[in-house]
């Protein structure tokens, strides 16, 4: 098939459209030349190249990015897949940054590599993944992305055949490629700035117990106490949400139960910044000030929380803009035949350090 057969295949419902015929008779040339012009395949006269652009230019001709993939082999669509995998999973949402951040990782480095995202949800449905990618292998996508809303181990209804996909916020049994984020390492890192600052009795208010980032970050916490040589106290660790309800009144039984010690801590972690924002409100209804009184910090660097809470508030960076960048990166390099990386590949963020944890060398 030649090049003007194949895009003369995609130019039969004109509706008014100029073609590349049209162009090809303005500019006094063949659809051939037309089509070396546009697609930069073969040499071109400078003269016959500007007469054809002057053409194109005034009839406002688009040409068919359909018809090159055709010839290329490369659609350069990418699909990207977010949602939970079936109806049960629905319920398992974990309220923190939205999967959007993952997205726009993953936008940016597209439009980097001149891919074009295509993007949809699942809406919670059992086969809402199957369908998504027949869907999207219809339009001859060159691979897929799977988005979780939170870090956690799944199971994909079905391996797309003859098309790579790479886990985003996820990973599973089969080593597919993955990409999650480094939550022992980010409160470890948290930890240790605290330390630093003068912090020993460095109290843990955390996410419901059965969410993996839940362990992780807890065996961050312990690792930095170890590392400076302080004994982890089981009295400074409560569970703030028993559930994903996210129940206010787990919260409160769990601020009282670290507050009320002997010795109390003077600085507490939070396992997101959606529930620092709620303890500061809680300290407050106690008279407690932050952070003359206790330093407070949490989790995910939610700018739109972070920033605009008084005082600002130091967290631990969940780095999903990055993770998605790279998400893009190990899906292009499993198509070009290269081996995926150690999967899943962990990225670390860092403390974003703001005003809500202070020195103790400030209270004396």
């Amino acid at each position: 098939m030649s090049d003007t057969d194949v895009i003369d295949n995609f130019d039969h419902e004109r509706v008014m459209m100029p073609t590349i015929y049209d162009v090809a008779k303005q500019a006094g040339v063949s659809p051939k030349t037309v089509s070396r012009v546009i697609n930069n395949d073969a040499p071109v006269k400078d003269s016959t190249r500007e007469a054809v652009e002057n053409a194109i230019a005034d009839l406002g001709y688009i040409p068919s990015s359909a018809a090159r993939a055709l010839r290329s082999q490369r659609s350069g669509l990418i699909g990207v897949i977010k949602g939970a995998i079936s109806a049960a999973d629905h319920a398992a949402d974990v309220r923190g940054l939205p999967d959007s951040f993952l997205i726009q990782g993953v936008q940016q480095a597209a439009e980097q590599a001149g891919k074009i995202l295509m993007v949809a949800d699942t809406g919670g449905m059992d086969d809402g993944f199957a369908k998504l990618v027949r869907l999207f292998q219809q339009y001859r996508a060159e691979g897929l992305i799977y988005v979780s809303e939170f870090h956690q181990k799944i199971e994909l209804p079905m391996q797309p055949e003859h098309c790579p996909i790479v886990l985003l916020n996820c990973f599973d049994e089969r080593h597919t490629p993955a990409i999650v984020p480094d939550d022992a390492f980010g409160q470890y890192e948290l930890v240790c700035n605290m330390l630093a600052k003068g912090h020993r009795r460095i109290a843990y208010i955390t996410l419901p117990e059965d969410i993996i980032a839940t362990r992780l970050r807890l065996s961050g916490y312990r690792a930095a106490l170890a590392e400076a040589g302080i004994d982890f106290d089981a009295k400074l660790v409560a569970t703030g949400y028993t559930d994903r309800s996210n129940d206010i009144r787990d919260l409160w039984q769990a601020l009282e139960q670290v507050l009320n010690q002997p010795n109390p801590p003077t600085a507490l972690c939070c396992g997101n910044d959606e529930m620092a924002m709620r303890v500061y409100g809680m300290l407050r209804t106690r008279g407690v000030r932050i952070p003359e009184a206790i330093s407070v910090a949490g989790y995910d660097n939610h700018t739109q929380i972070a920033e605009t809470l008084y005082p600002t508030l130091t967290t631990a960076e969940l780095p999903y803009v990055e993770m998605g960048k790279l998400a893009i990166n190990m899906l292009l390099n499993q198509e070009d035949g290269e081996n995926p990386m150690i999967s899943p590949r962990v990225v670390s963020g860092e403390t974003v350090w703001r005003d809500s944890v202070l020195a103790r060398a400030c209270l004396k």
